[in-house]
């Protein structure tokens, strides 16, 4: 079985998390780096749901994933071994620095498997951003 990884913060798990998650979840076994709460305050500068209930959301949508909490944008996905990394357009750099990484310390590289975008009705991309301002609902539909 094919091992994936997946990071972020799933804050209001949305439409375009679960294309994200479903596409890992199709090549194999996943393992999602999911941020702490102090890394997701820090990173996006803003109160999000607290690390219980983004897991929660995440095992509800995919069960059988594993969730585990990082504190630094690379997390677990440097050590351990890995075939895949799903990223967005927005985590693609990421992806590529951690691969950088894995190199450097003689690990093999990850393939990195970039999904689109989910646009909302508007033709922008879902958020949790558009969904907290209540732009969106998590669907993409303008509100």
């Amino acid at each position: 079985m094919e091992k994936i990884v997946v990071g972020g913060t799933f804050d209001l798990l949305h439409k375009g998390h679960k294309e994200l998650l479903g596409k890992a979840s199709s090549l194999g076994e996943v393992k999602v780096g999911l941020s702490s709460d102090e890394m997701a305050k820090e990173f996006k500068g803003v109160e999000v749901e607290s690390f219980e209930i983004r897991k929660n959301d995440i095992l509800d949508f995919l069960e059988t994933a594993k969730v585990e909490e990082i504190n630094d944008p690379y997390g677990f996905a440097v050590e351990e071994d890995f075939d895949y990394i799903v990223v967005s357009p927005e985590t693609h750099a990421r992806a590529k620095e951690i691969n950088e990484k894995r190199k450097e310390s003689g690990k093999k590289e990850m393939e990195i498997v970039e999904i689109d975008f989910i646009l909302a009705e508007d033709g922008n991309p879902i958020s949790s951003s558009r969904i907290r301002n209540g732009q969106i609902d998590k669907d993409g539909k303008l509100l």
